[in-house]
């Protein structure tokens, strides 16, 4: 049986697939798959990168697979590792990952889309949460998007379930750059090469801060960082990579990052 998930590694690069026809949606055996994937992608020091796409030219996702639900896979089920979708509540992943939007993105598929860290879109992509018609609720959605675009969009969105064409999404700012559909995946490795390139070490005190610093005062969480009480932050300022940033500087030449 041919596995939903397709994944291609390059170097430091993962690029992960959602391949479930018609709409992508995910069950609770793809999610727990999608779960490993990434919890591994976090786990292999040789990975910096991931980026997440859908295949096909019609859905990135349409989330959770109702289909699935009607036939007994429960909404309160085990998702795996990281939650629906392997990455929404993946614990320490201190990596960039990039989302590919290739069509329609809704409910669950925009719930992991927000876990990215950057999202493009096709010129043809859509955006809803339309969990409200179906009688329930868009759960991860009703906690990150408020934080991530103005609060009454955001509401919107959640109480309606309307739908948002690419370009008032990437108004509101929750897509970062709109492309023509077939250039979708390669300015997605061309982003995913630029941060392969990058300082891993400095990347993953970015992340580490900004996820702690949702739930903190500024002033909690300059503290933890001036007494390094950021495992990661820690980790950089005792590091090769802190160094050789400074000897790169001063002998005006491009930085080695090893990640260590």
């Amino acid at each position: 049986m041919q596995s939903p998930i397709r994944t291609r590694r390059d170097n430091g690069i993962l690029e992960v697939i959602i391949d479930r026809p018609k709409a992508n949606a995910i069950d609770l055996a793809t999610s727990r798959e999608m779960g490993l994937i990434f919890r591994d992608f976090r786990d292999d020091p040789d990975l910096r990168v991931a980026i997440v796409s859908g295949a096909g030219e019609k859905f990135f996702s349409a989330g959770w697979d109702l289909k699935a639900a009607a036939a007994g896979d429960a909404v309160d089920g085990d998702y795996g590792v990281g939650g629906f979708g392997g990455l929404q509540e993946l614990r320490d992943l201190n990596k960039p990952v990039i989302c590919a939007v290739n069509g329609i993105c809704c409910g669950g598929g925009l719930e992991i889309a927000l876990s990215a860290d950057l999202i493009i879109a096709v010129e043809h992509a859509t955006f809803a949460l339309p969990e409200i018609r179906s009688g329930t609720v868009a759960d991860a959605a009703s906690i990150k998007l408020p934080k991530r675009i103005p609060y009454h969009i955001a509401m919107d969105m959640l109480l309606t379930g309307r739908w948002l064409d690419v370009a008032e999404a990437h108004r509101w700012g929750f897509v970062n750059e709109i492309v023509a559909a077939d250039r979708l995946m390669d300015r997605a490795w061309e982003l995913a090469r630029l941060l392969e390139s990058g300082p891993p070490l400095v990347y993953a005190a970015i992340k580490e801060i900004v996820r702690e610093a949702e739930g903190t005062t500024f002033q909690t969480a300059m503290n933890k960082i001036t007494k390094r009480q950021f495992a990661t932050v820690d980790a950089l300022y005792s590091s090769e990579d802190q160094l050789e940033g400074a000897r790169a500087f001063a002998e005006k030449r491009s930085p080695i990052w090893k990640g260590k």
